[in-house]
């Protein structure tokens, strides 16, 4: 398998909000968070100091993810997708390794994400790597969240 991950490229930002998007549009609704997150993924991620990732299988960009910043050493990794034509590939799992290795490489403490219930399979791999759950807090800026896991990465 000729998989590579690599950085954020603005080339391929109409790639990051079209796999989210069928992402979104197949499981859930896409909210205001979203169109914020989406549609200008440079000024609401990058320029913010969060990282966006990218999945290049035999030279097609076929999944992303996200690290949202939210202090020095706390990311939210989020808007994590692969393209229903490549899944069952296990894209998934291993963009998740190349995150938390990633987040081990810049010395942050913890690693955060939301989900929700209908997603047992993505639950079930996260709590596979590690992730636990936490209390969720209230007014969060998705009304599909209803589970939020964290990494606990140094001690």
């Amino acid at each position: 398998m000729s998989l590579q991950i690599i950085p954020f490229n603005d080339k391929y930002i109409n790639n990051f909000r079209d796999l989210n998007l069928a992402w979104l549009e197949k499981y859930f609704y896409v909210e205001p968070k979203d169109k914020e997150l989406l549609e200008n993924c440079e000024k609401s991620i990058i320029d913010k100091g969060g990282h966006i990732f990218f999945v290049e299988y035999n030279k097609d960009i076929v999944g992303c993810f996200s690290f949202i910043k939210l202090d020095d050493t706390t990311y939210e990794l989020g808007k994590m997708a692969v393209d229903p034509n490549y899944q069952g590939l296990n894209i998934g799992q291993q963009l998740l390794k190349y995150a938390i290795d990633f987040a081990h490489e810049n010395n942050w403490k913890k690693i955060i994400l939301y989900s929700s219930t209908k997603l047992d399979a993505a639950i079930h791999i996260y709590r596979k790597f590690g992730f636990e759950d936490v209390v969720l807090e209230q007014n969060l800026p998705y009304v599909r969240s209803d589970v939020k896991m964290e990494l606990e990465l140094r001690k």
